[in-house]
Formats: C-alpha cells, structure tokens, sequence
C-alpha cells in the first residue's frame, strides 16, 4: 500500500510540473507572437511593400476556408477531451483524429497560399512588411504542423496502451495548446488579412 501511494504522490507530483512547465512554454509563446503581431503591424503603417499590396494577393474565400477549418478543429478537439473525460476512448480517437485531418487541411491551404504569393513574385526579400507576414504566418503554421505530430504521437500512445493516467494529462495538456493556436489565428486573420486589406484598400 505504501508503494502506490508513493507512486500515486509521483505521478501526480509529475503531472503538476508539466502543468507547470507547460504554462511557462505558453507565456514564452504568448510573448514570441506578441513580438511577431507588434512588427507586422508597424509595417502595416510604414512598412516597404515593394510595389505589392495586400488586397492585390490576398483571396479572401481561401482565407475563409483554411479559418473555418481550424475554428472547426478547436470544437472538435473540445469534444474529444469531453469524451476523454468520460472514459470513451474510440469516441475520444475519433474526434482527435478529426482535429488532425483539419490541422493538416489548415496546413496545406497555407502552403499553397505562400506557393500562389512566391509564384506572383512576393518573398521574404522583396520588402519588410512581407518579410514580416511570412516570419508570422511561418511561424504559426510551424507550430499547428507541431500540435498534428504531437496529436499523432499520443494517439499512437494511446492506441498501444489505452487511455490511462499517464497519456490523459498528456491528451489535455495538447488541447490547449491547440485551443491557443486557434486564437493566435484570429488575430491573424483580423490583424493581418481584415485590417491590412482595409489598410492597403
């Protein structure tokens, strides 16, 4: 009895520091997109364009699409932590792996929409402000590319274990930073793509 408590007080001491750590990875995210937003927007107002404005390369329903689509990712991954909790793991695998799909379709929509900018001449030498729209736009998708692995990884964990204690802490550790990705976005699309086509209009 003594050795699982001291294992029970383990597993949760653990669990307490990656809560801990994780918190401390976000802050430091917050910061780095806070850096990334603060930039972009300057260079809205004053930036070098280099003869190429927004409203002249930027397709709105693509847009659209790839911000329903990780709208749509954040419900879903919200329902596969409900069914977590509630111990259905199949219902649970599902729902994740829905999230991932809709990860991946955000991602290639944002490939293909730097192909269509490079392809028109826009790269990040050509001016500050597109030098800026790419490190953030890179970087954010760098990071959704990230939370599909890290998915991919738990659910391959879960589906040789089981959902146990040790992978569903795990499980809701990556919701949120899913969850926070979704909001990153929205200022993206209201800072970047909303603002700067009523800038450049």
């Amino acid at each position: 009895m003594s050795h699982d408590a001291n294992t029970i007080d383990q597993r949760s001491h653990e669990g307490e520091l990656n809560k801990l750590g994780f918190w401390i990875f976000l802050t430091a995210e917050f910061s780095l997109f806070g850096t990334l937003f603060a930039a972009l927007i300057t260079l809205q107002h004053g930036g070098d364009y280099a003869g190429k404005m927004t409203t002249e390369l930027f397709e709105l329903p693509l847009i659209l699409i790839m911000t329903f689509a990780l709208l749509i990712s954040s419900y879903t991954c919200g329902i596969a932590i409900y069914y977590m909790r509630k111990e259905k793991e199949k219902l649970m695998m599902i729902w994740m792996i829905i999230t991932v799909l809709l990860g991946i379709v955000f991602v290639g929509f944002e490939i293909y929409e730097f192909t269509h900018y490079v392809h028109e001449g826009v790269n990040l030498s050509i001016g500050s402000y597109w030098s800026s729209f790419f490190i953030l736009l890179g970087t954010h998708g760098a990071h959704v590319s990230l939370g599909i692995v890290w998915i991919i990884c738990l659910l391959i964990q879960v589906a040789m274990r089981g959902l146990n204690k040790d992978n569903a802490p795990k499980l809701f550790i990556v919701s949120l930073y899913w969850h926070f990705l979704d909001v990153v976005w929205i200022f993206i699309f209201t800072a970047v793509y909303m603002i700067g086509m009523v800038f450049s209009g």
